[in-house]
């Protein structure tokens, strides 16, 4: 199996990408297991954070990196909390403390205006000075709830409502979220363009 290192310590992203691209022959390790310092995520755009976190894992392990930099955006809030989805209560906020935030700051917004997205980028580095990063992206439509439903993913999960199945993401079986996410869209993507360099 070809290595690769998941500039992340998120444990549901990590496990997201490892069920994605083990039929693909790609064992995902991740950072944490060569003690790579966090970087600051200083871009101010999906792009430019995946980057800065892929080629900070390259850099520290010699090894191909590859980087996820996701979010929620929601209409009713000009694009919020986009790339801060993550830290949206804060530095260190946990999925809870973000999600009843997301909740404020909705209040008093009907159904049809709750209108939100999911982004994913994702960029592969062969090496860390590698001048030309692979970046793939992939988004997914849908409302947010008021009340939360389901036991399953995590984030903004429970509060994320997919009309194409009429159920939160937090209610969808795993192989059926990875159909579907963003996540799994971009990874897709990624693993159609290694394939064809292997």
């Amino acid at each position: 199996m070809k290595k690769i290192v998941l500039a992340s310590g998120n444990a549901g992203k990590l496990r997201e990408f490892a069920q994605i691209l083990a039929e693909f022959n790609f064992e995902v390790t991740p950072q944490s297991q060569f003690n790579v310092p966090d970087v600051e995520e200083t871009g101010l755009s999906f792009v430019e954070n995946a980057l800065i976190k892929a080629r900070n894992a390259a850099q520290h392990t010699g090894l191909p990196a590859m980087s996820d930099d996701s979010g929620i955006e929601v209409d009713a809030l000009k694009g919020a909390p986009g790339i801060y989805s993550a830290r949206f209560a804060g530095v260190g906020a946990s999925d809870e403390q973000n999600n009843q935030l997301l909740l404020e700051k909705l209040t008093g917004i009907p159904t049809a205006k709750r209108t939100a997205r999911y982004h994913c980028v994702i960029v592969y580095m062969r090496h860390a000075n590698d001048p030309m990063p692979m970046i793939f992206q992939g988004s997914w439509e849908g409302i947010i709830l008021e009340q939360p439903r389901g036991e399953n993913g995590f984030g903004y999960d429970p509060y994320f409502y997919v009309p194409t199945h009429k159920c939160s993401s937090a209610e969808l079986a795993s192989e059926v979220k990875n159909q579907l996410s963003h996540r799994g869209i971009a990874l897709r993507a990624l693993q159609a363009a290694l394939s064809t360099k292997t």
